[in-house]
C-alpha cells in the first residue's frame, strides 16, 4: 500500500517550523522530536521542509505527503528495542530553486516561529556573491537574511514575528556564526538599522549540539520493513534509540520549545562549550578519524570496525590516548563519557556505513579532528600519531582507488578536482608523496591555516601515506599500533 495521508491515519498541524534540510539526520532527529512533542504535550507544530540545494529529495517527500517512518534500534533500560514511529508533522517539501513563490509564502506565514537547519558543516559560510534580489541566494546565510528581511517588511517590524533559529550544523557556535553572516549581509545590502535592530532584538540564534547516530535508509532490509509496516515507505530512516540535544538559549526560548516536558533528552544551557567539545571530538572525531582507516581495511560499518582486532584498537587508542587528554574535565568523567559513546558503536541493530560518514570528510576533519591534533601538540610538544595516521589515511581515501578497486568519493567538487589532479601528479616515490601531502596541508580554504607550519606534520603524514601506499591499510594500521613506531619519537 502506498504511504500518504489517504492511506494512513495522521494528524494535521499548522506550520510553525521552517526546516532547511531534508536529509536523513533531521528527519530522524529534529522531526522525530517535534512529532513526539506534538503527540505528548500538544505542541501543535507542523514543518515546511526547504531543500537547501538545487538537487535534493523533497519530491520524494511530497509524493508521500510528508509522511515516513523512523525506525529506532538500540538499547533501552538495558533491553534491546526496535520501535517504528510514523512521522506526520511535515506539511510539505519545498524546492526554492523551482518553487520560489511557494517558498516565499512559507517565509511570510504569520504562524512561523522556528527555523531548524542542517546544511552540513560547509553550509554556514560567507558568500560575497549573494544579493538580495536572487531567487534564492546561493548560501544558507544569504537565504536567511533575505527571509528575515521579507518578514520584517511584511509585518512592519513586529517583534512577535521574529524567528528562533536552531542551527544543527556541526560547527562551533553554529547559531552565532549564522547570525554573524546574516548581519554582515544586512550591512552589505544596506538593509538599514531598523532591520538590524529587529534581528538583534526579535530573533534568537541558538547554538546547538545534536547527537544521534542515523545510518539512514535501510536499503538491505527495506522490503521486509515495508512488509512489516504495511506501507511502501521509500523514506524509512533508521536511527539509534539514544538521542541528545543541547541548546544554548535564554529561558524564554525553552518556554516556547518545552521538549523536556515530552520526556525528551533536550537540555537548555547557558554555555554548551563543554558538551560540544566532548561530543564533537569523541563521537564525531572518532567517526571521522577512523572512517578511511576502516574503509580501506575492507570494513563497511562502524560496528565491524570497532569489533576488528587492529582497527578497533586504533579507534580506542585514538579516543583514550589522544582525544581525552586534551579535553576539559576530570579523567574519571571523561572516560565515563567515552565509554558510553564507544558502547554505542557496538549496537547490534545499527548498520552505520563508513561511506555515509565519509561525506564531506575534509570539512569534517577540520572541525572534529584538527583541534585535537593542534591541542595535543601544544600540550605535549609532540604529534598524536593516531590522529596523524588518520590524516594520511584520509588523503589515501581521496585517491578513490585501493587494491585495484575504485569507489565513489563524495565532497565539494573543487575538493574532488583538487585530489584528482594531485594524485595524477603523484608517481608513488617518497618525494612525490611528500609534494602531495604538502599540497593538501596548504589548503587554507579547508584548514583555516597552512598546516605545513605545524612542526614535523608534513613529514609524518608523508611517512604514513607512503607506508599505506606500499603495504596497504591493514599492515599500515598494525605498524602505527606498534609501540616501537619510530614516528612516536618525533617532537
Amino acid at each position: 500500500m502506498e504511504l500518504n495521508r489517504k492511506t494512513a491515519t495522521t494528524s494535521s498541524y499548522p506550520t510553525r517550523i521552517l526546516q532547511f534540510g531534508e536529509g536523513n539526520f533531521l528527519r530522524a532527529f529534529a522531526d522525530w522530536i517535534v512529532n513526539k512533542m506534538n503527540k505528548e504535550i500538544g505542541f501543535n507544530a507542523g514543518v515546511d521542509v526547504v531543500q537547501p540545494l538545487a538537487n535534493g529529495m523533497v519530491d520524494m517527500l511530497n509524493k508521500q505527503d510528508g509522511l515516513y517512518h523512523v525506525y529506532l534500534k538500540g538499547i533501552k533500560n538495558g533491553e534491546p528495542i526496535k520501535e517504528y514511529t510514523l512521522i506526520d508533522c511535515i506539511n510539505q517539501g519545498i524546492n526554492p530553486y523551482t518553487e520560489f513563490d511557494k517558498y516565499e509564502q512559507s517565509i511570510l506565514n504569520p504562524d512561523l516561529r522556528f527555523v531548524i537547519s542542517n546544511t552540513t558543516e560547509a553550509g554556514i559560510a560567507w558568500d560575497e556573491t549573494d544579493t538580495l534580489d536572487m531567487k534564492p541566494q546561493n548560501s544558507f546565510p544569504g537565504k536567511v537574511t533575505a527571509l528575515l528581511y521579507k518578514r520584517f517588511k511584511a509585518f512592519d517590524g513586529a517583534s512577535d514575528k521574529g524567528l528562533i533559529f536552531f542551527a544543527c550544523e556541526l560547527i562551533d557556535k553554529n547559531g552565532e556564526t549564522l547570525k554573524k553572516y546574516v548581519l554582515q549581509h544586512a550591512e552589505n545590502w544596506k538593509l538599514g538599522e531598523e532591520f538590524i535592530n529587529w534581528v538583534n532584538n526579535s530573533c534568537a540564534f541558538c547554538n546547538t549540539l545534536v547527537d544521534r547516530i542515523v545510518p539512514g535508509f535501510p536499503k538491505d532490509e527495506i522490503k521486509s520493513i515495508q512488509e512489516e509496516l504495511g506501507f511502501e515507505d521509500n523514506l524509512v530512516v533508521v536511527g539509534e534509540y539514544f538521542h541528545f540535544w543541547v541548546i544554548e538559549a535564554p529561558e524564554w526560548v525553552k518556554n516556547e520549545f518545552p521538549a523536556d516536558k515530552a520526556g525528551l533528552d533536550v537540555k537548555f544551557v547557558k554555555d554548551m562549550t563543554r558538551y560540544r567539545e566532548q561530543k564533537v571530538q569523541v563521537l564525531n572525531g572518532c567517526h571521522t578519524g577512523s572512517y578511511a582507516v576502516s574503509f580501506l581495511s575492507g570494513l563497511e560499518t562502524v560496528r565491524e570496525a570497532f569489533e576488528h582486532l587492529e582497527v578497533g584498537a586504533f579507534m580506542k587508542d585514538l579516543v583514550y590516548d589522544e582525544v581525552l587528554p586534551v579535553l576539559d574535565g576530570s579523567e574519571k568523567e571523561l572516560r565515563s563519557f567515552a565509554n558510553k559513546i564507544l558502547e554505542r558503536f557496538k549496537n547490534p541493530y545499527i548498520r552505520h556505513l563508513w561511506q555515509s560518514i565519509a561525506l564531506n570528510a575534509m570539512s569534517k576533519w577540520e572541525t572534529r579532528n584538527l583541534p585535537t591534533l593542534l591541542n595535543y601538540y601544544k600540550a605535549h610538544g609532540m604529534l598524536p600519531q593516531k590522529m596523524v595516521f588518520s590524516l594520511a589515511a584520509m588523503i589515501a581515501y581521496f585517491k578513490g582507488e585501493a587494491n585495484g578497486v575504485t569507489y565513489k568519493v563524495q565532497d565539494d567538487q573543487w575538493i574532488l578536482d583538487f585530489y584528482k589532479e594531485a594524485w595524477a601528479q603523484c608517481d608513488g616515490r617518497p618525494i612525490s608523496i611528500y609534494q602531495l601531502v604538502e599540497k593538501v596541508l596548504s589548503l587554507e580554504k579547508v584548514w583555516k591555516r597552512n598546516l605545513n607550519e605545524v612542526p614535523n606534520l608534513t613529514i609524518s603524514v608523508t611517512c604514513y601515506l607512503f607506508l599505506i601506499e606500499q603495504v596497504g591499510m591493514k599492515k599500515a594500521v598494525k605498524a602505527v599500533l606498534n609501540e616501537n613506531n619510530p614516528l612516536m619519537k618525533m617532537s
